[in-house]
């Protein structure tokens, strides 16, 4: 790891244009890693890398810091090459999106990430599983590398952290809450920072508490199914953090479903649980994820993919 980011820091000095990109939909630690991370290349080396996503950013991040850094895939020139592209928590190729063209021309490639994933499209690779977030790894190497940081800095890496933890609850060790100690330490305000994410619109919230009172409990209760249909899809914002928490806070239910029809035979799937393993559900529907955090595309009806997840679930549950 310590050669990984020493060759990382040599890449970005020699470097004349860099770009930054996370996975498709960026949530709070993607998106908040590649500004994090640009913003650091430029207090240390004098370089504005260019931040490229693709999909939709949730607009309970609309309070981060640097969001003009940040630009659509369409709105930027992907015929240039780039001597250093970095990605940040992209999970696997095929979440890349729209400025895959950026990756293919890369004359190098840098991965950091805390994701499984057997495809690494990385020259180099800087990635830690047993991290919490790709801010975290961020984290660790800005300290190890002595680089100057500053407040925006700081709570870019603490909103990462604060929200691929899912406020701390998927937290597996004690590294990342000392971490968030020594930010707290060196000036965020978990309070301005809390607050600050909770910016969604009203009618996402609308839609995720009636997905929420809508739910089927099966099971005896231990498994908790809910739905956005098309219609509704278009009002989400992020994954639908709402429903998951509402569902997760009733007592018996230890796991928890929510299927998002986003287009006609296209369902998203966001699986959640108590303490128990849940990415297996994950990747047996072609996706994958965290021990208690996972999701999945699937490119089946909303009814179908249901009924494929009551039947995984009968055998955990039976």
């Amino acid at each position: 790891m310590e050669q990984n980011i020493k060759t990382f820091v040599e890449k970005i000095k020699s470097a004349k244009n860099i770009a930054i990109m996370g996975h498709k939909n960026p949530d709070g630690d993607s998106y908040c890693s590649v500004l994090a991370l640009a913003k650091l290349i430029e207090l240390n080396y004098g370089l504005r890398p260019t931040c490229v996503y693709d999909g939709n950013i949730p607009e309970y991040l609309d309070e981060m810091p640097l969001r003009s850094w940040i630009k659509y895939y369409e709105r930027v020139d992907l015929t240039e090459v780039y001597d250093l592209v970095i990605l940040l928590d992209y999970g696997t190729p095929k979440h890349i999106g729209g400025a895959q063209p950026i990756v293919d021309s890369a004359r190098f490639i840098v991965e950091i990430d805390h994701h499984q994933n057997d495809e690494k499209l990385g020259t180099l690779c800087i990635d830690d599983e047993a991290a919490a977030a790709t801010g975290q790894i961020l984290y660790e190497i800005m300290r190890s590398v002595g680089w100057k940081f500053d407040k925006d800095v700081l709570d870019l890496l603490a909103a990462a952290i604060v929200t691929d933890t899912g406020n701390f609850k998927f937290v597996r060790d004690g590294r990342v809450m000392q971490i968030m100690g020594q930010l707290v330490d060196n000036g965020v305000v978990l309070r301005h920072l809390f607050e600050a994410l909770r910016n969604k619109p009203r009618k996402a919230v609308v839609v995720e508490s009636g997905a929420a009172s809508r739910a089927e409990f099966l099971f005896k209760g231990r498994l908790a199914i809910a739905t956005i249909p098309h219609k509704d899809y278009k009002y989400l914002d992020g994954r639908g953090d709402t429903v998951l928490n509402l569902l997760g806070s009733i007592k018996g239910v230890e796991y928890i479903a929510l299927l998002k029809e986003q287009k006609e035979n296209q369902t998203g799937v966001s699986l959640r649980s108590r303490g128990n393993p849940i990415n297996h559900i994950a990747e047996a529907l072609g996706g994958g994820g965290h021990m208690c955090a996972a999701g999945a595309v699937v490119n089946d009806s909303v009814e179908n993919v249901r009924n494929r997840i009551v039947e995984l679930f009968r055998g955990e549950l039976k």
